[in-house]
C-alpha cells in the first residue's frame, strides 16, 4: 500500500508512458503540468485545440511545442469531443480538461453517441497528502453527485475503490461519514444509507473492500478517537476512503484540507472508459501534475 503521493508518482512511471488527450489545451498552469508529466516519463501530451493560442501559451510557459502531437480545432467543445474520439479509437489513453467551461467539457464526457461514460455513475475521486497524516486519505464525491441516492452511494464507493485499487490498494477500508456514529432516521436520514451500504459490504454485495458507517471523521481517522468512544469497527481509526453524504461537505473537506491544512492532492472523475482529469482553475500546478499522475495510474491494462 502506498502512502505517499511520491510513491503514487513512481507506480505511474513504473507503468510506462500514457497518451494524454487535452481539450482546450492553451491553458498556461495546464501546459506547465503536462509538460512535467512528459519531463517525468509518465506521457506524452496530445494537445487538442486553437493551435495558435496553443503556440503562444507554450511561448509563454517556455515549453518547447514540438514535445506534442497538436491538433488544430479552435472550437473548444469539438476539441473535446476530438480528445473523446481518441480515446474511444484507442488513440489516446486518457483526457484532461484545458480552457475549456466544466460544463462543456462534461457534456462532451457524457455525450451518448461519443462521450467515454460506461452506462454507470460518473464520480469525483480525490487523494490527499496530510502533513502528520500516516497514509493517503481518499475524499468522494466533492465534484459530481449533488445529494446522491443509496444506490449513488453504491456506485461512487465502487468507482473510488476501483481506482484506490489501481494505485496499490489491495482492500480499502471505506468510512461512510456523519456527525455521529449511530443510526438516527428522523434527524439524520443519511445515518440510515451508512448502516445499509456496510451491511451491503458485509454481505458481499459491494466487494474488494470493507465499508462501515455511520462513522464522524474523527473516528474515521484516529484510533484515539476510537478509543476514547470506544467504537468496535474494523474500519475505525484506520479508513482510506472517506465517502461524504453530499457534495457540500465533501467540498468543504476538500478545501479544508487544502487552504487550511496545505495537503497535496490529486483528483480525476472515473466511472468512465478512460480516468478524465478534471481540475479547477484554482488548482494549483502541483495538483494539476499529480492528478495527471493519479490518472497515469488508473489507466486500465490492456489483457
Amino acid at each position: 500500500m502506498i502512502k505517499t503521493l511520491e510513491e503514487m508518482l513512481d507506480r505511474a512511471k513504473s507503468l510506462g508512458r500514457k497518451r494524454l488527450a487535452v481539450a482546450a489545451a492553451d491553458e498556461f498552469e495546464v501546459l506547465k503540468a503536462v509538460e512535467e508529466a512528459r519531463k517525468s516519463g509518465i506521457v506524452d501530451g496530445i494537445l487538442v485545440g486553437d493551435k495558435r493560442r496553443i503556440l503562444k501559451t507554450c511561448n509563454d510557459a517556455e515549453i518547447n511545442p514540438e514535445n506534442f502531437s497538436i491538433i488544430d480545432i479552435p472550437d473548444s467543445r469539438e476539441a473535446a469531443d476530438e480528445c473523446c474520439r481518441l480515446i474511444r479509437n484507442k488513440e489516446a489513453d486518457f483526457i484532461m480538461k484545458g480552457a475549456i467551461k466544466t460544463s462543456a467539457f462534461m457534456k462532451a464526457i457524457l455525450d451518448k453517441q461519443n462521450g467515454l461514460a460506461e452506462g454507470g455513475l460518473l464520480s469525483h475521486v480525490a487523494v490527499f497528502e496530510i502533513n502528520g497524516f500516516n497514509r493517503l486519505l481518499f475524499i468522494t464525491d466533492a465534484a459530481i453527485n449533488i445529494s446522491p441516492s443509496l444506490w449513488d452511494k453504491v456506485q461512487i464507493i465502487k468507482n473510488a475503490v476501483n481506482m484506490a485499487r489501481n494505485i496499490g490498494y489491495n482492500y480499502p477500508k471505506v468510512a461512510c461519514l456523519a456527525a455521529v456514529e449511530v443510526v438516527n432516521p428522523d434527524k439524520m436520514p443519511d445515518t440510515v444509507d451508512s448502516a445499509a451500504l456496510a451491511v451491503m459490504s458485509l454481505r458481499k454485495q459491494i466487494k474488494n473492500c470493507v465499508i462501515d458507517g455511520p462513522l464522524a471523521l474523527d473516528v474515521a481517522i484516529s484510533e484515539k478517537a476510537v478509543e476514547i468512544k470506544g467504537i468496535t469497527s474494523p474500519v475505525a481509526g484506520k479508513a482510506d476512503i472517506l465517502l461524504a453524504p453530499e457534495i457540500i461537505s465533501a467540498n468543504i473537506l476538500y478545501k479544508s484540507l487544502t487552504y487550511l491544512a496545505g495537503a497535496k492532492a490529486a483528483a480525476i472523475v472515473t466511472g468512465t472508459i478512460a480516468p478524465v482529469v478534471l481540475t479547477s482553475r484554482a488548482d494549483d500546478h502541483q495538483t494539476k501534475f499529480l492528478s495527471i499522475a493519479m490518472g497515469t495510474a488508473g489507466v486500465k491494462s490492456e489483457k
